[in-house]
């Protein structure tokens, strides 16, 4: 893998690092605590031996006269034992121990070694006391067996684990490392395929694994997310070559209009020449000024300094300055119609409908507001020609013009519903094109209502 950091700051080289060491030391765990509960068994099976040795022995002497030798365990042919009176003499022993002091004392209550034992008991042994009464006295019992086969088990045990321990580590190491490059395979093709991706080519898509697991639904995303860039790159070449073709065509006519005039100077109608340059460059502004606001559509900006807004008010405002051209405008607002937003840019969602309703209708234009279900609606119709089913999405895409209304002498650049649908959208509404009872164009657009 290539990057910034070195080879050992990849994410294989730490997972097989704490996945080995994490194997490793749960698998030493267990073998220690399987070592202890074995050990720990043998001792319980000793002690229990050595118990039922001494009272063998107490058995032995049920009238209190003790033999001159203990019998030998029938358990543990190994196994030593003495009879101690309570200041610690020795009432009897068996052959290996006949004749010797005590070698252990139990005030205590724990035995424990006494000087006597040094040559004669080896250090590995274990030890047991039993107290019992035997013909009416108090005696304690001492059994013993040497315990030098569990000793150098320990050791045996000890030394394997210390040459195992790396040995296990280097076994879960290569197995991690194999196990998580094969995991990370896939991911390693992604990042290949990602790297070769450029912005001059946005139609290629990642390997995806097929796998229901997190590695596929990357996979799956990271394509998804290049579908979405891939369309709004398309988008955007599109609309930077639409915006240079419409910006061309005002400040061409507006060269040519002046060219022709410098050419003539002193035949030229300057006053009619000024006209013309006046109304190209009002047309350049108003498509600049549609621009820079789709610009703001695009960087979500439009709900920005957010107030409420009466739509009643402010259609009946929009339908105070708009041109009429002998097409008649009628509003009707019913409710409360307050919604929250951009005043200006609602007035200009409502007044590019208005004036596309205008431009095509032939003698009326109604607009109503109802409210309703948590919104404010908008209706407006026009008794136009209207516009054809398989159109009526289309026409809100950027500058889309159809056939009727490609004339640019008209003074649309096809921004108007673009806009228009990008304001709505901004502010959580929505808008659509429906037909007029057969005859003309009814745009409904809604927005969440504002009030009780």
């Amino acid at each position: 893998m290539s990057g910034d950091h070195p080879r050992w700051h990849t994410l294989r080289v730490r997972l097989t690092l704490v996945a080995g060491l994490v194997i490793t030391g749960a698998v030493v765990l267990g073998i220690v605590l399987l070592y202890l509960l074995q050990v720990q068994s043998v001792d319980r099976t000793l002690d229990g031996q050595l118990r039922a040795y001494a009272v063998e022995i107490t058995e032995s002497a049920a009238n209190g006269a003790w033999p001159r030798l203990l019998a030998p365990s029938t358990l543990d042919a190994d196994a030593q034992a003495q009879v101690l009176a309570p200041d610690g003499h020795v009432l009897a022993a068996t052959r290996t121990l006949a004749g010797l002091p005590a070698m252990y004392s139990t005030g205590s209550g724990t035995p424990r070694r006494t000087a006597a034992a040094d040559g004669v008991v080896p250090d590995d042994v274990r030890v047991v006391a039993v107290r019992q009464v035997v013909g009416g006295q108090p005696v304690t019992v001492l059994a013993g067996t040497p315990t030098g086969l569990l000793t150098q088990l320990r050791d045996a045990f000890t030394s394997n684990l210390l040459l195992g321990f790396p040995v296990i580590l280097l076994v879960a190491a290569v197995t991690v490392w194999l196990i998580v490059g094969r995991v990370l395979r896939p991911v390693e093709r992604i990042r290949h395929a990602v790297t070769e991706i450029t912005s001059a080519d946005l139609s290629r898509r990642v390997p995806e694994p097929g796998t229901p697991d997190e590695i596929g639904s990357l996979a799956r995303t990271m394509n998804d997310m290049l579908g979405r860039l891939e369309n709004s790159a398309g988008r955007q070449r599109r609309f930077v070559a639409d915006a240079s073709h419409e910006l061309r065509s005002p400040l061409a006519a507006l060269r040519t209009t002046l060219e022709v005039g410098l050419a003539h100077r002193e035949r030229a109608p300057w006053p009619e020449i000024a006209e013309r340059a006046t109304r190209q460059s009002q047309r350049l502004e108003d498509l600049i000024q549609q621009l820079l606001l789709l610009a703001r559509a695009d960087e979500h900006q439009l709900t920005a300094q957010a107030s409420e807004v009466d739509i009643g008010r402010l259609l009946h405002d929009i339908r105070a300055s708009t041109p009429a051209d002998g097409v008649t405008i009628d509003v009707q607002s019913t409710g409360n119609a307050v919604v929250l937003g951009h005043a200006g840019h609602l007035e200009r969602l409502f007044r590019n409908v208005l004036d596309n309703a205008v431009r095509h209708a032939e003698t009326s234009v109604h607009i109503r507001t109802t409210t309703g279900r948590g919104r404010v609606v908008v209706e407006i119709a026009d008794d136009g020609p209207g516009i054809p089913v398989e159109d009526r999405d289309r026409v809100f895409d950027r500058f889309v013009r159809l056939d009727g209304s490609r004339d640019r002498a008209s003074g649309t650049s096809g921004l108007g519903l673009a806009i228009a649908r990008e304001i709505v959208t901004a502010h959580r509404g929505g808008i659509v094109i429906t037909d007029t009872g057969g005859h003309g164009t009814t745009v409904f657009a809604w927005l969440p209502h504002r009030g009780p």
